[in-house]
């Protein structure tokens, strides 16, 4: 996982190099509200609880329509984990957080003149679930946003935008028959998706958005 956000931040910047004299950069500083999600593991859960996302990045613009950003984002929360029967196996240990470092493109529509400009946005990276005992994973994670940024005379915008994160883990195997009759496992999958309302104070350098 370090050597592909190492790979990630090589090709931010050398893309960013190449591009400096076509664009500005921009803070981005992030909050928002993330609902709560359930994470099935077999025959037991967990549930990571609502809670204040909040966060940075350096976004550069490679023209006026399009931006690409590293981003890290983090929520502080509650991860309680249950067996199938209800009970709660962590009682006093749940405080957790979950953390993102993203890399991501975005698209600007419309006239990017105008005071309000409609964007959407994919990004890619780790994810990082820890709780109170110091155990932590870090696994492959991405994110998409759609929102709207509105523009000041100043150099400060802000940007409302509703997102979406997901954190993917193999966990163990799930075993499948198939005609003929061969048990084959294949890798079980554990999955948190998180949807967020929130927005973004965006510091604008240069001639950019």
């Amino acid at each position: 996982m370090k050597k592909i956000l190492i790979l990630l931040a090589i090709v931010f910047f050398s893309v960013a190099g190449k591009a400096q004299k076509a664009g500005s950069l921009t803070l981005n500083l992030y909050g928002g509200y993330t609902f709560r999600d359930k994470v099935n593991v077999d025959v037991s859960y967990a549930n990571v609880d609502a809670g204040f996302q909040y966060g940075g990045g350096l976004e550069y613009f490679l023209q006026s329509t399009s931006s690409i950003e590293v981003k890290y984002l983090r929520m502080d929360t509650r991860i309680p984990y249950y067996l199938a029967n209800g009970t709660h196996v962590n009682i006093n240990k749940d405080k957790g957080a979950v953390q993102y470092i993203l890399a991501g493109y975005t698209g600007y529509f419309g006239n990017s003149s105008s005071r309000a400009v409609p964007y959407a946005g994919l990004g890619m990276g780790a994810g990082i679930i820890s709780i109170k005992d110091g155990n932590s994973a870090t696994k492959f994670a991405w994110d998409a946003k759609l929102g709207v940024k509105i523009k000041t005379e100043s150099l400060v915008s802000i940007n409302l935008q509703a997102y979406f994160q997901s954190i993917t883990s193999a966990v163990g195997s799930d075993y499948w028959v198939y005609p003929g009759g061969a048990l084959v496992a294949v890798p079980g999958y554990v999955s948190l998706f998180q949807f967020g309302l929130g927005a973004v104070v965006s510091l604008n350098f240069g001639k950019g958005k």
